[in-house]
């Protein structure tokens, strides 16, 4: 199984690599993809080296999960990037899309993605797509379609995707094995 996380400038640390750990403890191949390049600084001003660059993707590549962290201007740097989009659309037809903060909001929404789906958001961010009635709830699953609130919720989000890959037992490994939430 494998996962593409997209980095761009701006993105928030913790929705980003909280559950690329998560994804990792589960055994998941985790793939760290940089957009504007392989060095990349999010929003608290950390430099992550990401495995790969987005234009250096095989086009062809299938994912099991394509995943979309927050952040300011992370969010808005991946609704900018044209091959983020295309993956994106691209996945949503036979693969888990995950984002969480204002990306839901940002990225996903304006692509259609989330069009009379249910899905959550960063408190504030619901304007970059007003006509999304978004939940308040940490993580929501609707389909293969998997958002999360805000920073708070990145482990919930990385452990329902290891759900949603694997199966509830090994989220429940995982989980059991950090001490989270005991």
């Amino acid at each position: 199984m494998k996962v593409l996380i997209f980095l761009a400038e701006g993105f928030e640390e913790a929705e980003a690599l909280c559950p690329a750990d998560v994804l990792k403890r589960a055994g998941i191949d985790v793939v760290l993809a940089g957009v504007q390049g392989k060095d990349v600084t999010s929003s608290h001003g950390i430099t992550v080296h990401a495995d790969t660059t987005v234009s250096e993707l095989d086009s062809n590549e299938r994912w099991d999960a394509v995943f979309c962290p927050g952040g300011m201007p992370g969010a808005v740097n991946l609704a900018q990037s044209w091959e983020v989009n295309e993956i994106l659309v691209r996945a949503a037809q036979d693969s888990i899309v995950a984002a969480i903060c204002a990306s839901p909001a940002a990225v996903l929404a304006p692509l259609g993605l989330l069009t009379g789906r249910t899905a959550t958001c960063f408190p504030g961010c619901e304007s970059y797509a007003p006509d999304i009635p978004f939940s308040s709830e940490g993580v929501v699953q609707d389909g293969n379609i998997l958002t999360g609130k805000s920073a708070g919720w990145a482990f919930d989000l990385g452990l329902k995707l290891v759900e949603m890959l694997k199966g509830k037992e090994s989220a429940e490994k995982v989980r059991a094995a950090i001490y989270y939430k005991e």
